[in-house]
């Protein structure tokens, strides 16, 4: 096994977590994350973001795409998309608590039109039509027949977590009404990454919150994205944050926290980040035994307060596949590392 680890950003000052990477029409690495106190302290967050041109060896110092917020109304997890030859977009959720202990949030979008070098001023989506929205969004997305979709979670009134998405035909002027995409009364479903198949169909992969060890589930749309199936297992256990996408070979792949379950261990909850290959042809498949998947650790947390497993990852032209991860580890607070490997890691 060839993985190699390196720093993206470590400033032991703040909590440096919730990444997510695009890679530029012009070869740049983009890492967008999110500085706070801690995991459970939002004070002082904002989202910054780093640059790389060299494949993720270096990093350029940290620039802020938005002001410190407050622990009460704070950015939260930010995503960033290619949506054209030089169009980004970042979509971020900014959470408020209620009640000391629920969330309820608003997205904003930044746009790039120069591959990241300048940044739009935000705009909420809430002027946009999309209300009361949710948390933790997935990437921005936009499917080969050029509906653009924004999906995120929130509670439903069942009491449960659902993940709902809009989508919008006119390039993001006007958006849809709510659509659930999942919802089930056994789960609690959330942090959905949306994948479309070869074939159109939509794929959305769900983390289930009950801190069980639950399989990743996931739910299907044959008409892009405006109804979708009852919810499925994917024989990947303890699935927590899945990012979902096609490798160059036609596999896909997955990058995720995974969450055992249980009491945990002196005040550590989870500690390890791994990677699925999955077959593509199997993504429509209802059956846990109809699927395929080869689990890879990517990285083990040492920390007695470890804490990690938000991921993103792209795919160079050569097959060399650069992740990004948070994790305490050898840090006093959470930090930034980068991950590279190839396919062929999973079976030398």
């Amino acid at each position: 096994m060839s993985i190699q680890k390196m720093v993206v950003s470590r400033d032991d000052s703040v909590y440096e977590a919730f990444p997510d990477v695009v890679l530029t029409s012009e070869g740049t690495l983009i890492c967008v994350f999110t500085e706070c106190n801690a995991h459970a302290d939002r004070d002082n967050s904002r989202i910054v973001i780093t640059e790389s041109t060299d494949r993720g060896r270096t990093w350029s110092q940290k620039h802020p795409l938005t002001e410190y917020s407050s622990n009460t109304d704070f950015y939260n997890c930010a995503r960033i998309s290619g949506i054209g030859e030089k169009t980004l977009v970042v979509i971020c959720d900014k959470a408020r608590k209620i009640n000391n202990s629920e969330t309820a949030g608003q997205l904003f979008l930044w746009y790039s039109y120069d591959n990241g070098r300048t940044w739009s001023e935000p705009v909420n989506t809430s002027d946009l039509g999309i209300k009361d929205p949710g948390i933790v969004p997935d990437k921005y997305r936009v499917l080969k027949n050029g509906r653009h979709i924004i999906s995120a979670h929130k509670k439903g009134e069942s009491g449960k977590l659902e993940q709902y998405l809009w989508y919008s035909d006119d390039n993001g002027r006007t958006w849809s009404d709510r659509v659930t995409v999942a919802s089930d009364p056994r789960y609690n479903l959330c942090e959905g990454c949306i994948l479309e198949t070869d074939d159109g169909a939509l794929v959305c992969y769900l983390r289930e919150n009950s801190f069980i060890g639950t399989d990743c589930l996931k739910t299907v749309s044959y008409d892009n994205g405006e109804s979708w199936s009852e919810v499925y297992n994917v024989p990947v256990p303890g699935c927590h944050r899945p990012v979902v996408g096609k490798l160059n070979s036609g596999n896909l792949l997955m990058t995720y926290r995974f969450m055992q379950g249980g009491k945990g261990w002196l005040g550590s909850w989870t500690q390890n980040v791994f990677a699925a290959l999955l077959k593509s042809d199997q993504a429509t498949a209802v059956k846990r035994n109809e699927q395929s998947a080869r689990i890879l650790p990517l990285d083990y947390d040492r920390s007695p307060v470890s804490d990690l497993g938000y991921t993103g990852w792209v795919q160079f032209d050569d097959g060399e596949i650069f992740v990004v991860n948070y994790i305490v580890d050898d840090a006093p607070k959470a930090q930034i590392r980068g991950y590279s490997l190839f396919e062929g890691d999973f079976t030398l």
